[in-house]
């Protein structure tokens, strides 16, 4: 079989196979559900544990600076529905590996799906390649998606944890970006002026931001939108604020639950957006992307008792935007344009989600069910509505409201649409609006469904996910 480009994909045979990771990476292999995560840390088949408990999927040392990786498909258990080829660099960068590439090979030796990494850049650790169920059979898929926060950046997207103690992984430092010329923010839609939450920024920016008012926000008695009010999560004055190039941004007076990031970069150099937990760490990022002028809108939880920190990385100037979910865009039968990532409401009875992408890398989706959730503090589970690579049409189904659907990765313009709405069946249980000063539950991060996860993480695992953070 010839080579596949990247975001390409072919059927493989359901017999075990053999795949090749060249050229001297440090491969390892995940084993996902439904939800895109690991059900615990024996989904990661890597040196320190290679081979997977039910045997299907094994990690074989190679010659010349190639790794094995064995994948007995028919082995596999029910409940995976993808295995992930994963590599990671000893030293540099992927730009600095010559040769790279995955290819899959039958038991007699036969090549039957090959990719050529030929866009390596500045990443420390890749999803090279995965193999996924698809009408009874399987299918590789080309990736290629880098992660510059290294193994444990792409670890704890994929749902191992990476904590020691407790604790989030330390953050390694920033990647090398090139700033270019810079020209003018575009502007986002204003906001009135009205009091607003206190915000520092951790050194002085060359765009100064715009003035914020001691206090904490002021809540809200209702959200403002359409008649289906939003009613869950806190509701506050939105807040803006600008700067330039890497920084750190401290959010003081929001009331605990999830709030609307909304981010502007101007420059084409690495993006990235993290939070930042109680001693500092990085949490999972809300966006890692190398698209140039990124726009786009993220969700996080605003924690109780304390400031919401974002550490930012950017090359250029930038501006944010703070706001309720409540004023999240809304999902209607009417076609809604936008580009990147997003946080879409759903408020009416059952209904078809229509997307159409027109970008060529990966487009995921989350859905977050809340008519029976009544902590507007935390969110609950998600699950994955979808995760493909390049220009897609999708329609998947999304029960009844109210929902979030967090377009989580969308590198190019999409527009998106309801249809077959149909009415609700059910009362819904509204969560009320949180004020600050009533008492709630700490954030807490949001954990994939299935099977439980194990407690804590092995030495072993630990080490060698933060031995890629660098």
């Amino acid at each position: 079989m010839g080579n596949i480009i990247k975001g390409g994909n072919a059927f493989v045979p359901s017999v075990p196979l053999r795949i090749a990771v060249r050229n001297g990476l440090d491969a390892a292999a995940l084993l996902l559900t439904e939800d895109g995560r690991v059900r615990g840390d024996g989904d990661v088949v890597f040196h320190g544990a290679p081979s997977h408990p039910s045997g299907a999927v094994r990690l074989l040392g190679g010659e010349d600076g190639t790794a094995w990786v064995e994948a007995g498909l028919t082995a596999v258990e029910p409940e995976i529905v993808r295995v992930l080829v994963i590599g990671a660099t000893e030293t540099g960068s992927m730009r600095d590996v010559d040769g790279l590439s995955v290819d899959a090979l039958a038991p007699d030796g036969t090549s039957v799906a090959r990719y050529d990494v030929t866009d390596g850049g500045a990443e420390t650790a890749m999803v090279l390649a995965e193999l996924y169920r698809r009408a009874g059979g399987w299918k590789f898929r080309a990736v290629g998606q880098g992660y510059l926060g290294g193994l444990a950046e792409l670890a704890a997207d994929h749902g191992v944890d990476v904590a020691e103690d407790g604790a989030e992984p330390a953050p390694g430092p920033a990647p090398e970006v090139v700033p270019e010329v810079v020209p003018e923010v575009v502007p986002m839609p204003t906001v009135a002026a009205v009091p607003q939450p206190t915000v520092t920024v951790s050194e002085p920016a060359p765009v100064a931001p715009q003035p914020m008012a001691p206090a904490g926000p002021a809540l809200v008695a209702a959200p403002v939108g359409p008649a289906d009010s939003w009613t869950y999560g806190p509701v506050f004055e939105p807040y803006t604020t600008s700067g330039e190039d890497n920084d750190v941004i401290s959010v003081d007076g929001l009331p605990p639950g999830p709030v609307v990031v909304e981010l502007a970069v101007k420059g084409d150099g690495y993006t990235g957006l993290f939070p930042l937990d109680r001693r500092n760490n990085k949490k999972p990022y809300l966006v890692s992307s190398t698209e140039p002028n990124f726009r786009g809108r993220l969700m996080t939880l605003a924690p109780e008792r304390r400031p919401l920190r974002l550490r930012l990385r950017a090359a250029g100037p930038w501006k944010i935007r703070v706001f309720p979910l409540a004023d999240a865009h809304r999902l209607t039968e009417e076609w809604l344009e936008h580009g990147g990532p997003d946080v879409l409401l759903h408020t009416g009875g059952p209904a078809d989600l229509t997307i159409h992408y027109k970008g060529s890398s990966n487009l995921s989706a989350y859905l977050y069910e809340l008519r029976e959730h009544k902590d507007p503090a935390v969110l609950p589970e998600k699950r994955l509505l979808f995760s493909e690579i390049g220009r897609r049409r999708e329609t998947v189904p999304l029960p009844e409201g109210p929902v979030i659907v967090r377009l989580k990765s969308a590198d190019g313009p999409w527009r998106a649409r309801l249809k077959n709405v149909q009415a609700d069946s059910r009362p819904v249980v509204h969560s009320p609006v949180h004020a600050a000063a009533a008492p709630a539950p700490a954030p807490r991060p949001v954990t994939g469904g299935g099977v439980a996860k194990e407690e804590g993480i092995s030495g072993k695992l630990r080490n060698w996910v933060r031995r890629g953070t660098r």
